[in-house]
């Protein structure tokens, strides 16, 4: 079953490819100076900053507004033609991290048909954590009336021999940059013809195997999957197989590449009564050798170590989260990097919990047995880690 494969890829005419590239919109939702500072060094120029909606605007800004200014901007970047188009290609890419490490990924489509986020699936791409539904709509509303798409979607691929993605190095150089604000360096080039067609074929999926295992953008990949269920059911049978709609652009990782880490993604709860707090969570929480938390109420913290999985471990803390969340207030929110969750956490109105790292030989043989992890149990790297949006895709028919 082919699952991966190349696409007609878009790429900008623009002078500053570091202004044209910016990080993914579930980064720095608490943070929202952040965003503030990628909009000052953007100004006016053409970005894929005005193509996606920052979630640390969810709730502060008017969603629908900001919608209406993606779909503008996308139309006058086409009648602008500000893109070119690689056409039937994957793109090999090189990204050195901050901590100067190199991930190398393959960028293609992914077909929808193979994909489902529901515990028990049996799709050979498979979600690796549970969704959050309430983030779902805002992306289903912008990619709704989207005619283009840009992905931060990683997908992890098992090879532990690191043959396949390695392979595709040596093409013809599309691009080579820095990104913004701290964000590393880099480079993709063209991979076409036969050497596609190699690629296509190694990654091609046994009938009921987990070839495939989402790392970050399940929320996005789900969206996409919503949007197309609706498409899907107006469209006649002969446009089923070549709609655009029925892909989303991804890149594939290797989970055995050297440069891939797995983070954990801490817990919080803004707005709330810490005492107390550690006190309770510590009577609930088992003892044993293995995977520890951190406990944050104000200025206070405890590390307990629990010696349990760690997805057991997820749905316990969530569960003593949202009890106390029930009795007490607060607003919740998931944070990457341990410095961002402690300042968070350790404010006088709020309490977080500091989780351990998925060790990530573990992935697919758990999800193989047991399906996906809580929602939110884990991060690819740090937060400056994350795919930036670069490549796009035109997802109706003629644009």
């Amino acid at each position: 079953m082919r699952v991966f494969t190349p696409a007609d890829i878009l790429l900008p005419r623009v002078d500053d490819m570091t202004k044209w590239s910016c990080i993914a919109c579930d980064q720095f939702t608490a943070e929202p100076e952040y965003w503030r500072e990628a909009e000052r060094i953007v100004g006016s120029e053409p970005s894929t900053l005005r193509l996606m909606l920052p979630e640390a605007w969810l709730g502060v800004r008017d969603s629908a507004a900001e919608t209406r200014k993606i779909y503008a901007a996308m139309k006058d970047y086409v009648n602008r033609g500000i893109f070119r188009t690689v056409e039937d290609s994957f793109v090999y890419v090189e990204r050195t991290l901050p901590s100067g490490a190199v991930r190398r990924g393959l960028v293609g489509k992914l077909d929808l048909e193979c994909y489902d986020w529901a515990p028990g699936s049996a799709t050979p791409v498979r979600a690796t954590e549970g969704t959050v539904e309430s983030r779902l709509p805002a992306r289903v509303e912008v990619r709704r009336g989207a005619t283009l798409e840009m992905p931060h979607i990683m997908v992890f691929i098992d090879d532990p021999e690191n043959a396949v993605i390695p392979s595709a190095a040596g093409g013809e150089e599309l691009y080579d940059f820095e990104l913004m604000l701290g964000g590393g360096h880099i480079r993709g080039s063209r991979v076409t013809g036969e050497a596609a067609e190699r690629l296509t074929a190694a990654l091609e999926a046994p009938e009921g195997a987990v070839r495939f295992a989402m790392g970050d953008g399940n929320h996005s990949l789900a969206a996409a999957k919503r949007c197309w269920e609706q498409i899907k059911r107006n469209l006649p049978e002969s446009e089923l197989e070549t709609h655009p709609a029925r892909y989303a652009l991804a890149e594939i990782v290797n989970i055995h590449d050297e440069a891939v880490t797995f983070e954990p993604i801490h817990r919080v709860l803004l707005e709330t009564v810490p005492r107390g707090f550690i006190e309770e969570a510590a009577a609930r929480l088992p003892r044993g050798k293995g995977q520890a938390v951190t406990l944050l109420a104000g200025r206070r913290e405890m590390e307990i170590e629990t010696g349990m999985p760690l997805g057991a471990l997820v749905a316990l803390v969530d569960e003593l989260l949202g009890d106390w969340r029930r009795e007490h207030g607060g607003e919740p929110d998931y944070i990457h990097g341990d410095e961002e969750a402690r300042a968070l956490g350790g404010k006088p109105s709020s309490v977080g919990v500091l989780l351990p790292r998925l060790e990530k030989a573990e992935l697919f043989p758990y999800i193989t047995e047991h399906g996906p992890y809580p929602k939110k149990s884990f991060s690819i790297g740090h937060a400056r880690d994350k795919r930036y949006y670069l490549e796009c895709r035109a997802i109706v028919p003629e644009l």
